[in-house]
Formats: C-alpha cells, sequence, structure tokens
C-alpha cells in the first residue's frame, strides 16, 4: 500500500487536456472550478467512507439488526 499510484497513459493524457483547458481560462473562471471540483472531491470521499461502512457492515443498522 506504500507503492505510489502512477496515472494511466490515458489519464495523464487527460491530465493534459484539462491542463491546457485551464490556462484558456480567466482567474475567477478557474477559481470557481477549483471550488466545485473541492467540493465534488470531498463529497466522492464521504460518498467511499458510506460504501465502505455498508460493505464491512460499519453502519449501526447492520449491527443492531
Amino acid at each position: 500500500m506504500n507503492q505510489p499510484m502512477n496515472l494511466s497513459l490515458e489519464q495523464e493524457f487527460s491530465l493534459r487536456c484539462f491542463a491546457d483547458q485551464v490556462q484558456q481560462m480567466s482567474r475567477e473562471q478557474s477559481q470557481a472550478l477549483l471550488l466545485m471540483l473541492y467540493e465534488r472531491m470531498m463529497i466522492q470521499e464521504k460518498t467511499y467512507q458510506q460504501l465502505l461502512k455498508h460493505e464491512w457492515e460499519l453502519d449501526s443498522d447492520a449491527i443492531s439488526g
């Protein structure tokens, strides 16, 4: 688990395309995008946590039921 994760070639290409798009944005546009991406990242993390709780039966309903 301590091994660094490397991006696939497809992901590297996607990242490069995204970087090119961001370069064309105004400062305000890029700041708004950054906030939106951060919010989605937090939602994704919460979703993963909930899925793992459910999968590992750590939620209170599964324990008491």
